[in-house]
This record gives structure tokens, C-alpha cells and sequence, in this order.
């Protein structure tokens, strides 16, 4: 089945093209995401770096702590706790207790801030990455940060509203009937045969990466 019958497959299910589109999830402008403060998304990262393996709901309901203990995720504060310092907050029954976890919070703030420096701003840094290179910002997030690998890097772009694709298994699961994929891509060389695939479905459809992943989801699921 091609994009195309997937799209209007889609569209009988939710009935027209209006309820179809209000269903689909919508990127952030770079404004948006400009204005956002380094400390968001230090939290985000934060945050979604313990979801990974956990309901999400039981980690956004302990989030308020986290963010009471680690001085509102601000990267200058967060970047300086010492290892006494992680353990005294792994004695917080409040908080997910995850070492390796806790331990990614100085670390990635230190790269949210050296990324703030060069840039103005974290948020003007992904404002700026062209999203017809967006798997090449996985990439990035996955080296410069700690715990950003696997679907960690896409899952937290689509939660601050830069607009990316994932590759949930429904989305997998379209792209191997479609001959795009053989199996889930992990490779560079896979990844960017991917993310061309994708570019080239939003240039014919003017629908965002998000949307067009969603489409694929929900073609299959």
C-alpha cells in the first residue's frame, strides 16, 4: 500500500479530512521553541531519560519532585551537584531512584549549557537544525548527551515540539511494507535512507514529519 492509499485510509477512519488532521499532533513554530528557557528543556531530557522503562504517568507524577530537588532544572545549578550530592537525593523516597539516571542530570546539563553559549539558547539550537536532517540531531543529542540514544533523542524533540518523526513499531511496521525498511534502521546510512523517504512525503504532502509518522501509525494500528 502506498502513502497515498495510507493517507485516505486514515481519513475513512476518522471520518474526513478536518477530524483527521485535528487528531494529529502539531510542531512547535521556532519561536516557540526559542522562547522556552534552558532549564525546560534540561527537565524534558531529564524526564524523559526516566520515563524510558516506566510508566509515563508514575514519572510525570513524581516530576513536580524532581523538580523541587534539582533547583527547577536550571543548568547552572544542576551541572555543579557533586556525586554526595546525588546520593543524598537517591535517599529521597519522592524520587525515582535510579543512579545511572540521576547521574545523567549534571552531565546533560553541562551540555545543554555549552550548547546555550554557542547558540543563545538550547531552544534557538533546535529552532535552527533543519528538520530534513533531523535523524543527524539524533545523532547529536545521542554523543553529547548521556542516556539520549536508541528512540531517547526523537522521543524528547517530539515532547518539546520540534518537529520529528518516530519510529514507533506501527511506524516500523509501514515503512517494511512499504519497502522503506527491512527492519527497524539503526545505521546511518538506514536513518538517512529513511529520513530522505520522509522528506520527500513532506514535500509532496505538506504535512510535518510528526504528522506523517502519525499517519503511518495509525494506517497500521
Amino acid at each position: 500500500m502506498k502513502f497515498a492509499d495510507r493517507l485516505a485510509a486514515v481519513r475513512d477512519r476518522f471520518g474526513s479530512d478536518e477530524a483527521m488532521r485535528a487528531a494529529l499532533s502539531v510542531a512547535a513554530d521556532a519561536e516557540q521553541l526559542t522562547q522556552q528557557s534552558d532549564a525546560y528543556y534540561l527537565s524534558n531530557i531529564s524526564r524523559r531519560i526516566f520515563r524510558a522503562g516506566l510508566k509515563h504517568s508514575f514519572v510525570d507524577s513524581r516530576w513536580p519532585a524532581f523538580e523541587e530537588a534539582f533547583f527547577g532544572f536550571e543548568p547552572e545549578k544542576a551541572e555543579l551537584l557533586s556525586e554526595s550530592d546525588l546520593d543524598e537525593r537517591m535517599k529521597d523516597a519522592r524520587l525515582i531512584r535510579h543512579w545511572g539516571k540521576m547521574c545523567s542530570i549534571p552531565y546533560n546539563a553541562a551540555m545543554v549549557r555549552e550548547v546555550s553559549r554557542a547558540h543563545g539558547g538550547f531552544g534557538r539550537f533546535l529552532a535552527e537544525w533543519p528538520e530534513t536532517d533531523i535523524v543527524g540531531l539524533w545523532r547529536y543529542l545521542s554523543k553529547q548527551g548521556k542516556q539520549m540514544g536508541g528512540q531517547s533523542g526523537a522521543r524528547f524533540l517530539r515532547m518539546v515540539g520540534k518537529d520529528t518523526f518516530l519510529l514507533t513499531d506501527d511506524v516500523v511496521a509501514a515503512l517494511k511494507v512499504m519497502g522503506v525498511v527491512e527492519k527497524i534502521p539503526t545505521s546511518q546510512k538506514q536513518l538517512q535512507h529513511t529520513q530522505a523517504f520522509f522528506n520527500e512525503l513532506a514535500h509532496t504532502y505538506s504535512f510535518q514529519l510528526c504528522q506523517l509518522s502519525q499517519i503511518l501509525a495509525y494506517s497500521v494500528g
